[in-house]
């Protein structure tokens, strides 16, 4: 059974003159070290003798010793207490330049169109950081899991999110690749995709991703069928270029294929346009050195993809 844990206030309130005190064997050598005054020491000491229940120093108008309580104390408040240094220390090292573990959630299209350049200049550039990618499809709660932060398509990032563009908006395009269109009458309307194989998606809900087009001023959804469905981008993009059929992709991603002639570009009227790729996080006051040195570098010497 979990059990509940407070620290009460003020626990810690007199630990470091006490080690102090216990250190120089002196108040006022403490107090010089610390910047206070003598009796602020004492005050503090004495504080703590009571919050104890016991005397932790035996006084003289010569030395100061320390009880059997005080050797007690010492024995187990000076480890702990450097602990808490130390853990203050490694914490402001992160708050002051970019070091640590940076962990990031993204969709496996992004990794190789914009990650993958990048990783190896980021990685040069800041050697005291360690990139950690899991690329997944899976829609994460980035905070709960232990990410710094996470990159989706723009309609996919929660509205209390704070987002940073890393891409301009793309269309999503229908392709296909000659060797599936050969043969075939090429669509020219929406309603013509219901005679072909259409490569779909399932959403990390569960759920399977109708076809969104622009049809004049309107946003039309086309519920498709084929016979392959993916998780994931990359898969549709492999068997279009395959020839299973043909599948709505991020412009993007389906550029280069399109370029060497692999795939086909079609209903490229209809087309809708999606807000971008955005990497996002939880807010401003939780961006460490770390992950704003990656923004920055994304920004500054990734290559869009348009």
């Amino acid at each position: 059974m979990k059990q509940s844990f407070t620290v009460r206030q003020g626990a810690l309130d007199g630990v470091e003159a006490f080690l102090s005190v216990a250190g120089h064997r002196s108040f006022r050598k403490a107090a010089a070290s610390l910047g206070v005054t003598p009796s602020a020491v004492s005050q503090a000491v004495r504080a703590l003798e009571t919050r104890v229940g016991a005397a932790l120093f035996i006084r003289t108008t010569r030395s100061v010793g320390l009880t059997e309580a005080g050797e007690r104390f010492l024995a187990r408040a000076k480890p702990a207490f450097e602990e808490l240094i130390a853990a203050s220390e490694a914490a402001r090292e992160l708050g002051e330049r970019p070091a640590g573990l940076l962990r990031l959630s993204v969709p496996r299209a992004v990794v190789p169109l914009l990650l993958e350049p990048l990783i190896a200049s980021f990685c040069r550039d800041y050697p005291d950081v360690e990139l950690e990618i899991n690329a997944s499809e899976k829609l994460v709660d980035i905070a709960a899991e232990g990410f710094d932060a996470g990159i989706r398509l723009g309609q996919l990032v929660a509205a209390d999110m704070v987002a940073v563009r890393l891409t301009p908006p793309f269309p999503l395009m229908v392709v296909g690749s000659p060797a599936y269109l050969r043969g075939r009458k090429r669509p020219e309307r929406i309603d013509d995709l219901r005679a072909h194989a259409c490569l779909r998606m399932r959403r990390s809900d569960g759920s399977l991703a109708p076809w969104p087009f622009v049809a004049g001023n309107k946003t039309v959804e086309a519920i498709v069928s084929g016979p392959l469905i993916a998780h994931d981008y990359p898969t549709l993009l492999g068997a279009a270029i395959q020839g299973a059929g043909l599948a709505q992709l991020p412009g993007p991603l389906a550029k280069a294929a399109i370029s060497e002639g692999r795939l086909q570009a079609l209903l490229t009227q209809f087309s809708v346009t999606v807000p971008g790729v955005f990497l996002y996080h939880p807010g401003r006051r939780q961006v460490l050195p770390k992950l704003r040195a990656f923004i920055e570098h994304v920004k500054h010497k990734g290559a869009s993809p348009r």
